[in-house]
């Protein structure tokens, strides 16, 4: 067996089975009480946090284990304005002349606009970039597999070690979102896939009362 092949004991995580529903359970209400926050307190987030949300984020499966990730987290102020800038210009090409009238009335429930000012005022932004191929250090490119659909399961397991860890958060699609890519100088092979505000919601946030879709809308059992 070569070393690439090499195998090791898997050891599975403990749970009693007789726990394993209570466990599941109390997984599932926590979250349930996630949701997306628009209003952000500027309260500091202690950086060994973000880190290890971004760790968490990385033990995400992929595509033949390439990892197609990569995580950029800002709290430089300055830096933080750049982005703002260059979202809501983009935000407002979006809501005058990309989106058509049922998407903008889609978005009534949640007020939304062109003007974001939580990019300003949250104290870290994560910028997630998926990465189509990777460059070897000869310079030769490397393909990568999956890779959306990779990134997409990261993303969602940060957004769950975001909450997990009593913050919120809000997923930033300005599209396009190459100015990303550009502002942070992040290399030819990184596309940005979204764009997260992280902290502590405001005092006075509120959200949209709105509710999810029961169990028998969204799973189908074939016994």
């Amino acid at each position: 067996m070569s070393e690439s092949e090499k195998q090791i004991p898997y050891t599975p995580l403990e749970v009693e089975k007789v726990a394993q529903s209570k466990t599941a359970h109390q997984f599932y209400k926590l979250m349930n009480k996630r949701r997306s926050i628009r209003h952000f307190s500027d309260e500091w987030v202690d950086e060994q946090i973000i880190n290890d949300i971004i760790k968490t984020a990385g033990t995400a499966p992929s595509g033949a284990h390439k990892q197609p990730w990569q995580f950029c987290a800002i709290s430089n102020k300055a830096l933080k304005h750049k982005i703002r800038l260059l979202a809501e210009a983009e935000e407002r090409q979006n809501y005058t002349s990309r989106m058509g009238e049922d998407w903008k009335k889609d978005l009534e429930p949640f007020g939304t606009n062109a003007i974001k000012e939580f990019i300003d005022v949250a104290p870290w932004l994560i910028v997630v970039f998926r990465k189509p191929y990777d460059i070897n250090s000869d310079g030769k490119k490397t393909k990568n597999y999956y890779v959306m659909e990779s990134v997409g399961i990261a993303a969602g397991m940060l957004i769950s070690a975001i909450h997990n860890a009593g913050l919120v958060t809000l997923t930033h699609t300005p599209s396009p979102m190459d100015f990303l890519s550009q502002i942070l100088q992040r290399p030819s092979n990184e596309k940005a896939f979204l764009l997260l505000p992280v902290g502590y919601p405001a005092k006075n946030a509120q959200i949209p009362d709105l509710q999810r879709k029961p169990i028998d809308e969204i799973a189908k059992y074939y016994r």
